[in-house]
């Protein structure tokens, strides 16, 4: 017969469990409501999915604490040990895509009055691809399922895929004016979001293996190289380097971009990025205080000298290049010679981006100047 401890510390996994059952259910719920609610251009649901959000950061105290207290005491050891530690880092997880579900459910009011039927179809597409990864990751926790995990993994790539090429076809809409300005932002939002809920998947079924094996599947390889471009306010140059880097779809790199002052992007650089076939990955630009593991990128482009300073706490293995030209958002003169200066800056970019790849990689990336549409 099992002992007391035993009995106790079953209970307690049991009970931990059935809690993040408990908030999985609740998330996808949320992810599947919000699908709902922009098929159906339905406002109600979606300010639904928006107040449950607290149900979702109420049950991830709730598995906090029970994970302590398991720690606590059980002092566990082994695999139980790793039980806890991943079901705390699966919780992080899960609160993740509760944001991702509530962020989905906002961007949709404020297509609401748009009227974009046309578009839905499409962003069904990820979001189907996306909302099983979560059900599958959450059912190999806790059925202990490392094949499902690691079959899990691979739809990731598949919307990654899909992530890039409705980037490419939100900027053609607004450029073939299908979509007005306003729209850009909630549209590229919600793709993002659902790229990001398989994300954070990949992360949970990374954990599973863990907990099971013991094999550590997060970072296994520094075959990705991480590239961050720095300008002034990242709202054009630093935006059109990474765009420039992810139109060329080398899966070896990973590009971000920062600014030290952030500040919106400008219609006419929205303009000149969806005529380039340019991703604009999101609407909101982002501070370098705010870039995550920045500790774990190796090359950092400046286009402006002052991002020398802020970079002071980075790694000296870090390479920091600076690609000094001028910020063709603050041109001024007639339309022509503002599209020029667009240009000028592009073409210099884009040069750049491909000698720099090239350089790491060891092979040229291919020929031509603009992106091509996915």
């Amino acid at each position: 017969m099992p002992s007391h401890y035993e009995e106790t510390l079953q209970r307690d996994i049991e009970r931990i469990r059935g809690k993040v059952n408990q908030m999985a259910g609740l998330v996808e719920q949320a992810l599947r409501d919000g699908l709902k609610a922009l098929q159906e251009n339905n406002r109600q649901l979606a300010y639904l999915v928006i107040l449950r959000d607290q149900s979702v950061d109420d049950l991830e105290r709730e598995v906090d604490r029970l994970c302590l207290e398991f720690l606590v005491r059980q002092q566990p050891a082994a695999g139980h040990l790793r039980f806890a530690y991943v079901t705390i880092k699966i919780n992080q997880e899960l609160e993740r895509i509760g944001d991702y579900a509530e962020s989905i459910a906002r961007q949709m009011l404020k297509l609401a009055p748009l009227k974009l039927d046309f578009v839905m179809p499409r962003l069904a597409e990820i979001a189907n691809l996306a909302i099983p990864m979560v059900h599958d990751a959450v059912a190999a926790f806790l059925d202990q399922n490392v094949e499902l995990a690691r079959k899990t993994l691979e739809a990731e790539a598949s919307v990654n895929a899909l992530r890039d090429q409705l980037i490419q076809e939100i900027n053609r809409w607004l450029s073939d004016k299908r979509i007005p300005l306003e729209a850009l932002h909630p549209l590229s939002t919600i793709v993002r979001r659902y790229e990001r809920v398989s994300d954070q998947s990949k992360n949970i079924c990374e954990e599973v293996i863990y907990m099971v094996t013991g094999e550590y599947a997060k970072h296994k390889t520094s075959e990705i190289f991480r590239v961050l471009f720095v300008d002034e306010d990242n709202a054009c140059l630093s935006r059109m380097a990474e765009g420039v880097g992810m139109a060329l779809r080398q899966d070896k790199f990973l590009f971000s971009s920062a600014g030290l002052n952030p500040q919106p992007i400008s219609e006419a650089t929205a303009r000149f990025f969806a005529e380039k076939n340019l991703p604009i990955v999101r609407q909101t630009p982002v501070s370098l205080a705010h870039v995550p593991n920045l500790e774990y990128y190796q090359v950092v482009v400046t286009f402006t000298p002052q991002a020398r300073a802020a970079l002071s706490r980075l790694p000296a293995k870090v390479v920091v290049f600076e690609w000094l030209l001028d910020n063709p958002a603050k041109a001024a003169g007639s339309e022509a010679e503002v599209r020029a200066a667009y240009e000028a800056a592009y073409q210099y970019v884009d040069v750049h981006v491909r000698d720099l790849m090239q350089a790491i990689l060891g092979h040229e990336i291919s020929s031509g100047t603009e992106a091509k549409p996915v």
